[in-house]
């Protein structure tokens, strides 16, 4: 039965990495510390991992679709940053960002979709 849980929530495993990834992004690519771009990868990395690890011990709705809202921050961010602070983003953390957040929304949707114990909150779905 572990092993069909461990299998079950590899989603959640891999944003666990990813949150624990952004968090160190800001010492990775040398991003100025403190600054919009380093709090905004320390915030929403702690935030993903955080959220990953809770559903890895047991499994909410509001969890998965809170990180999957996080992912879309993550991979828009850079260009809402540098808009709103009139900030020059480095291309590194543009892409990161972009691919980090991205990852993080396709897995919290997979896992959405695949969980038995998720896809009942799905509009439409039968609840137990």
């Amino acid at each position: 039965m572990e092993n069909a849980v461990a299998i079950k929530r590899w989603q959640d495993q891999l944003i666990l990495l990813l949150g624990l990834w952004q968090f160190i992004t800001p010492w990775v690519f040398g991003y100025g510390i403190p600054s919009q771009l380093a709090w905004n990868a320390f915030v929403t990395g702690a935030v993903m991992a955080a959220l990953a690890a809770f559903d890895l011990y047991k499994t909410y709705f509001w969890a998965v679709v809170l990180n999957l809202l996080v992912g879309v921050w993550v991979a828009v961010s850079p260009w809402v940053l540098a808009r709103a602070e009139q900030i020059t983003v480095p291309q590194e953390a543009m892409w990161n960002n972009l691919i980090v957040g991205a990852a993080v929304a396709v897995l919290a949707l997979w896992e959405m979709r695949t969980d038995p114990e998720l896809r009942t909150h799905w509009p439409g779905a039968a609840h137990p």
